[in-house]
């Protein structure tokens, strides 16, 4: 069989002359570079197997007509991107808490503006680099990431599926994430803070209680809403986070000393009940003190404190107090001895130990 005349699809698009050396198996009369040629589920397949070693480009068409072998043909072929993304939606978000599984589902929906028609047979590098090109700059780099490993995950379950080859996701680059600047109440402003907001009446008192445990306990707010007075064992001192119906960050129940805080805070909201409250009452009033926390902030001159910024304020005591990371690392819930404490709150450590060093002035002179 003679030369012939063809256009490979390599980075760029170049007009290459193929010679016909073998089955399904091309040399290029310009580099001698080796392509595959084959025809599977109705579709010519053109690959450049990037060597020009004739053993080599044999074995590597051998393991690319394995993986050809494996495209689907049918109907099934022709599902489009915005089909596949809700099968492969129904199967990734069956386990996952409901925020979570609405994070899949709002880059979903972001990807089928771009995606959704196109037949996912028919999705290629190009397609996902143009995406990238116009994404980029509209989104944050967090979204981004998000969608692009999103769009990964389910061209990976296409390959699975039968439908692709090759995930072109897999060539886009993550973005850079600016790092989040941690904002930390010093005690005075948390005092400040709390006090503005008692000042708001009665109602507010539920959002300045749930301030306050957020900062004795280091608890999620979802974990600190779901607690209940049943959690609490005031004899042994120790408290007991199940994250309620939805459960904790990482799925798993944790055992947490009851601070001297937190002890001195729960009993006195205990005092000031009517009555005593049901084991399976919960201790919090209310889910939520966004608003509260904005209003307070600004109406003190604060800084815009969050609910996570209470857990921070609870781990730069714990450190100020001399607590390890690993143990803290365990109040927190993290599962990875302390690592992420480290990173996140290193420079707290740093910042407190030349504080502390500035005391050592018992030099023979003074």
């Amino acid at each position: 069989m003679g030369g012939m005349k063809t256009t490979i699809h390599d980075g760029a698009v170049s007009q290459q002359t193929l010679k016909y050396v073998g089955h399904c198996l091309y040399r290029s009369s310009e580099t001698q570079i080796y392509y595959a040629i084959l025809k599977r589920a109705g579709k010519q397949i053109k690959r450049s197997l990037k060597t020009t070693d004739p053993a080599l480009a044999k074995r590597r068409l051998a393991e690319f007509q394995e993986k050809a072998a494996r495209l689907s043909g049918g109907e099934h072929a022709r599902i489009d991107f915005a089909a596949l993304a809700e099968q492969w939606l129904q199967i990734a978000g069956t386990a996952l808490k409901p925020s979570a599984r609405l994070r899949l589902v709002t880059a979903v929906n972001s990807l089928n503006k771009y995606f959704g028609t196109i037949l996912v047979r028919g999705l290629t590098r190009a397609h996902a680099e143009r995406w990238a090109l116009v994404r980029s700059q509209q989104a944050a780099a967090r979204t981004f990431n998000m969608e692009l490993q999103v769009l990964a995950r389910i061209l990976e379950y296409a390959i699975r599926e039968g439908l692709v080859l090759d995930n072109p996701a897999r060539v886009i680059k993550r973005l850079k994430a600016p790092k989040d600047q941690i904002i930390i109440p010093t005690r005075a402003q948390f005092k400040l803070l709390l006090e503005n907001i008692r000042q708001q009446g009665p109602l507010a008192k539920d959002g300045a209680d749930l301030c306050e445990f957020l900062a004795y306990s280091g608890c999620r707010r979802g974990e600190a809403t779901a607690m209940l007075w049943g959690d609490v064992d005031f004899d042994k001192k120790t408290f007991l986070v199940t994250g309620g119906e939805t459960g904790t960050k990482n799925h798993e129940v944790r055992i947490v000393p009851l601070f001297p805080a937190l002890e001195n805070f729960l009993k006195n909201l205990l005092a000031g009940m009517p009555e005593k409250p049901k084991p399976s009452d919960n201790i919090l009033k209310i889910k939520d003190a966004k608003t509260t926390l904005i209003k307070s902030s600004q109406r003190a001159g604060l800084p815009h404190f969050t609910h996570h910024s209470l857990r921070h304020f609870f781990c730069s005591n714990a450190i100020e107090a001399g607590v390890d990371f690993k143990a803290i690392a365990g109040w927190l819930g993290h599962k990875d001895g302390g690592l992420l404490v480290a990173r996140t709150y290193g420079h707290l450590r740093d910042e407190h130990s030349t504080a502390m060093a500035q005391r050592m002035t018992f030099d023979a002179m003074g």
